[in-house]
């Protein structure tokens, strides 16, 4: 045999590493995501990052108090403590420790304005809606940001796990990971649209629910995503509607992966509406026009349709309508309850100690967000599966819509909030300032007419 030059050791060598890496993905990863079964490496895997991470913070405050700092930590239930009192409560309690120390000397106080004044500042300072859309907070480092909890100390054993820590998320994960997901996007494209030319049938839906299962999969297994599945006797049945509290765009991945459903949501350009199309063609989705999305009526009248049909794959809905930071459950939109369909609730909770599961758009574009999950060490996450519920008698579809999102928040460990989480991206609506302007009003005017009539 005549020696090898160089170029052509280099280019065996490639061809030897490429074929391995592709063994490697068809055994371990893509054909048990098709059966849907696992070995259990994500768990170990999860298992040994929990170890890596409490010996890092011990070894954190370790060095604190070798240096006798003070270590100072977050407190994710706010800053100020309050005591529910009313607006005439307050404003009383000022006047009485005013200098006159009179409660109905005059219509109008100058010391009300110090009431204001302080709710505006506590309201900016620890403002419950706005943190929701901010990454949550960590009690531990995760070796992927030096911490949130102001360690400033770390040893040289720490910076080397953490330099360790980067090339295996950027240099092995990440690769890992983005030929995963081409894999798991291209086949859907390709498996929707061949099955989209089949006749309607029972071969039809049959091969549509397994392209769409193994695809999402597929898809989950990028994310090296873990997630726990709780209580599969009430998972979402066909002429319904699934709803679910909203993080994060992988939601519908981390759903689609454990059950088939008709997913809801404006038409897109470019990959995305590639996807959309060709999706579409295997599986009765309900895709809008940017144009049709404003026009409620429509809207309801397309879901209805679906639903009538008992033989129709569930509908998936987040009727939030953008992102929560994974602390919070806010308003529900009330269109998915006013149909009169059974609405199956659905909690998911993010661990934030692996990654973070939140997107917030208003801060990173999407490419700029899945590099971001791809690169953290895993999605772990837990979801819930809660009892169908109907609307009462005499109950409206807002009360109906805050009765599933009171089930979800409790199930799911969030915090129930009334506020709208259109206020992302949008002012507070004047309607809130003259609620506190007529409380305020009426206040002066009912003290004015009790001295009226004395």
């Amino acid at each position: 045999m005549l020696p090898l030059s160089p170029a052509g050791l280099l280019c065996t060598l490639l061809g030897v590493s490429l074929t391995v890496w592709i063994t490697v993905l068809l055994v371990f990863i893509i054909v048990p995501a098709i059966f849907g079964l696992s070995f259990g490496i994500r768990r170990l895997y999860m298992r040994a990052l929990l170890k890596v991470f409490e010996w890092a913070t011990l070894r954190i405050e370790r060095g604190f108090r070798e240096r006798n700092h003070l270590i100072y930590k977050t407190n994710s239930n706010g800053i100020i403590a309050k005591e529910p009192t009313s607006l005439e409560q307050e404003i009383k309690e000022i006047r009485r420790s005013g200098s006159s120390g009179a409660l109905d000397n005059s219509e109008f106080e100058v010391s009300d304005i110090f009431y204001f004044c302080r709710k505006g500042v506590e309201t900016i300072v620890d403002d419950e809606v706005t943190k929701r859309f901010s990454a949550e907070e960590l009690e531990s480092w995760n070796l992927m940001t030096r911490t949130n909890n102001n360690f400033h100390y770390i040893s040289l054993r720490l910076t080397v796990l953490w330099g360790l820590g980067v090339f295996v998320r950027y240099c092995f994960l990440l690769p890992l990971r983005v030929t995963l997901a081409i894999t798991g996007i291209s086949l859907l494209v390709i498996g929707t649209y061949l099955v989209g030319y089949l006749p309607n049938g029972r071969l039809k839906d049959f091969l549509s629910k397994h392209v769409h299962l193994m695809c999402y999969r597929i898809c989950v297994r990028a994310l090296t995503a873990i997630i726990h599945y709780h209580d599969s006797e009430n998972k979402p049945q066909n002429g319904g509607i699934c709803v679910a509290n909203h993080t994060s765009p992988i939601d519908v991945i981390i759903l689609a992966s454990d059950g088939y459903y008709a997913m809801v949501g404006q038409i897109h350009g470019g990959l995305m509406g590639v996807i959309q199309k060709a999706m579409v063609k295997a599986c009765p989705h309900v895709w809008f026009e940017r144009s049709e999305v404003r026009d409620r009526n429509l809207v309801a009248m397309r879901l209805t349709d679906h639903i009538r049909d008992q033989a129709m794959l569930p509908i998936l809905i987040f009727p939030e309508g953008t992102c929560i930071n994974n602390t919070s459950v806010m308003m529900f939109k009330k269109g998915s309850f006013e149909i009169g369909a059974t609405v199956y609730p659905v909690a998911i909770k993010y661990d934030p100690r692996f990654g973070e599961a939140f997107w917030n758009s208003s801060k990173y574009g999407m490419v700029n967000y899945l590099l971001r999950m791809m690169t953290s060490w895993a999605i772990v996450c837990s979801v819930w599966y809660l009892p169908p519920m109907t609307r009462e008698e005499g109950e409206d579809a807002v009360q109906f819509a805050n009765r599933v999102k009171a089930a979800i928040a409790r199930q799911g460990g969030l915090v129930d909030l009334l506020w709208d989480g259109g206020l992302k991206r949008e002012k507070v609506k004047d309607t809130f300032k003259e609620e506190q302007q007529k409380l305020y009003s009426k206040m002066i005017v009912g003290d004015h007419k009790d001295r009226s009539r004395s």
